[in-house]
Parts: structure tokens; C-alpha cells; sequence
């Protein structure tokens, strides 16, 4: 793990959707006494519309500078954890503004478990296909290096349930500090 005494002290989190990013997010904050902040959910106050409407007004490259401009707003203050959306990984500049704001933590989930969290979720756009499975796939193809380049900690989630992970979580974290990593 990077070195936390050279970064701003948040807790940042990335991965796929359904990963569980905002669920484990909110646990984990509540679980530390720090303050959660979810990126894509910021993004829609700013836009006051959500994202599948930015994603249809905007398309993804109208959504993409939203979400680097929001995202580095939210990762100035320091003490949070901080969920992404599961596509920030895909510019260079905010893979690097993660880094430099805390600990990044990537919240692995294998594609089967994806699927079958993300089967009633209609809110995601780049999942309004006929076969999810495959986008899944071609997703997790593509973002699966950016996640682990960014990335201090993986956690696989698949198999626990969310407050289990986020004191899972809490346990390494306390752990990494105490031994100064």
C-alpha cells in the first residue's frame, strides 16, 4: 500500500457497477465516523437531472468531463470515503487524482455476480443493451487493468454480504495503519 502520510486521507473506492462502490461505501463510512461521499450521485445535483438523461443530452463524453470535473471536487477534502463511478478509471488524470487523495480500493466482483445484482437496475446506460452479459464482459475487459493500476487494495466482494464487507474492509484499513503502510 502507498505510503497514506503523502495523500489527503481518503478512502476512495472503484470498481464495476454492482460492485458495490455506494452500498459498501456508506457502511464503511459509517463503520470509521467519516464522512461518504458518492461521485455519481453528485454528479446528478449538479447536473439536476440523472445520469441516464446526461448520458442521452450529453452522451458518455458530456458525462465523462462531468464526472473528472465532480470527481476532483469531491476528493479535495481530505477523511472521506469516496465511491466513483465505475468508469472514472478511464482517464489518466483522475486515476492519478485518486491516487494522490487517499487509498484507492477496488472492489472486485466476478461477472456472474454482476449480472445477477445489476438484473432489475435499469437506471445504467451502458447497460440499455440486448445482452448485458457480453457488455459486462467487454466493461471488465477493458477496465479491469485501470482498476488494479489505481488500486493499493483489491477486495473481492462476490461472496459477502455488504456489512461484511465494509468490516472486512475497516479491519485491513485499521490494519495498514497500524503498521504504517
Amino acid at each position: 500500500m502507498r505510503n497514506a502520510a503523502a495523500n489527503r486521507g481518503n478512502i476512495v473506492l472503484v470498481g464495476p457497477m454492482g460492485s458495490g462502490k455506494s452500498h459498501v461505501g456508506r457502511l464503511l463510512a459509517a463503520r470509521l465516523g467519516r464522512v461518504f461521499a458518492d461521485v455519481d450521485a453528485r454528479i446528478e445535483a449538479d447536473a439536476g437531472m440523472p445520469i441516464p438523461v446526461i448520458f442521452a443530452t450529453e452522451g458518455e463524453a458530456g458525462f465523462r468531463a462531468r464526472e473528472s470535473r465532480v470527481l476532483a471536487e469531491t476528493l479535495a477534502p481530505p477523511g472521506q470515503v469516496v465511491a466513483t463511478g465505475g468508469g472514472a478509471v478511464l482517464e489518466a488524470g483522475n486515476r492519478a487524482a485518486m491516487r494522490a487523495a487517499g487509498r484507492v480500493v477496488y472492489l472486485q466482483v466476478e461477472p456472474a455476480e454482476q449480472l445477477r445484482r445489476l438484473a432489475g437496475d435499469t437506471g445504467r446506460p451502458l447497460l440499455d443493451v440486448a445482452d448485458r452479459a457480453q457488455r459486462l464482459a467487454e466493461l471488465q475487459a477493458l477496465r479491469e487493468p485501470l482498476y488494479r493500476e489505481a488500486a493499493d487494495l483489491v477486495f473481492e466482494t462476490g461472496t459477502l454480504a455488504p456489512d461484511a464487507v465494509a468490516e472486512a474492509l475497516a479491519a485491513l484499513l485499521a490494519d495498514d495503519e497500524d503498521t504504517g503502510a
